[in-house]
């Protein structure tokens, strides 16, 4: 033991001095001020499954995990659309969530914004327009965001998530749906921003 502890004392200390701050790993301190700066207060979101396979789900369900940590970023889920800022929808709209989903939208208060998760959001995915599905999500309510994916990773719901909160910010214009309804897949708009 003495002979070991000889050893340390003359050699000395060999490992390398710490890095200095990184200032872009920061990034909880860097959404919650930019939540801060656009809102005043924390963004409260409402997420809507309108008849997705659930693999979006578990990835928001993600978000909420010691790794990500949204209500240390000030970022936080309700329950109700009336309490919401943000909706996150996830799926190919199914006809009989179609109702549901416009009455969230138009309860949800102005300004909103409207995030479309997974390729079944973004485009109507392996499902597409049928007799049972609308397809995508701006087919049926405006779309500000669409995250593309099946499923997107945490860090890139995050992404479409600040990318909604700074494109309104910054005044960015909204998409309408598809006036003729929802059967149409060439005519209905896209997104105002599609992250990939």
């Amino acid at each position: 033991m003495l002979k070991t502890l000889g050893k340390i004392g003359a050699i000395g200390i060999v490992s390398e001095p710490l890095p200095g701050p990184d200032e872009e790993l920061r990034v909880a301190e860097r959404l919650d001020a930019t939540v801060r700066r656009v809102l005043g207060r924390a963004l409260c979101i409402r997420h809507v499954d309108a008849g997705s396979c659930n693999g979006c789900e578990l990835e928001i369900h993600a978000l909420n995990n010691p790794i990500y940590n949204l209500e240390g970023a000030n970022i936080r889920f309700v329950a109700s659309p009336r309490h919401a800022d943000l909706l996150l929808v996830t799926g190919p709209v199914a006809k009989n969530m179609a109702v549901a989903l416009k009455r969230t939208y138009e309860a949800t208060p102005d300004p909103k914004l409207v995030v479309a998760v997974g390729d079944c959001g973004c485009t109507g995915g392996v499902f597409g327009e049928s007799y049972a599905s609308y397809g995508r999500v701006s087919n049926v309510i405006p779309v500000d965001v669409a995250i593309p994916g099946c499923p997107p990773a945490p860090v890139r719901i995050l992404q479409g998530i600040l990318t909604a909160i700074t494109a309104a910010s910054a005044s960015a214009g909204r998409v309408q749906p598809a006036s003729s309804g929802a059967g149409e897949q060439a005519g209905a708009p896209a997104p105002t921003h599609e992250l990939g």
